[in-house]
């Protein structure tokens, strides 16, 4: 048991140590780069931990780890983030 005191953050679940993208929903992220602003929010938001910036208005999910939850694209303030069927 952990005990959490107040002003205290917790350390983050254990999705990093266990690839979850496995049983995905059905969908996942393409990041579009075509309107991105860089905000940040896509990675602030990210309930797993899995999206990074590669470059000035670049962004990537790691799939071994993205539930497709739509969090990412959902926040996207200029909707350079869609949820797309995955095939397979």
């Amino acid at each position: 048991m952990k005990i959490v005191f107040p002003g205290i953050m917790a350390q983050p679940g254990t999705s990093i140590t266990r690839k979850t993208g496995s049983w995905r929903t059905g969908k996942r992220p393409e990041f579009l780069h075509q309107k991105c602003t860089a905000c940040g929010l896509c990675v602030l938001l990210c309930p797993e931990g899995c999206i990074t910036r590669v470059g000035d208005n670049t962004y990537e999910v790691d799939l071994d780890y993205c539930k497709g939850c739509g969090i990412c694209a959902g926040e996207c303030p200029v909707d350079d983030i869609k949820m797309v069927v995955e095939v397979g």
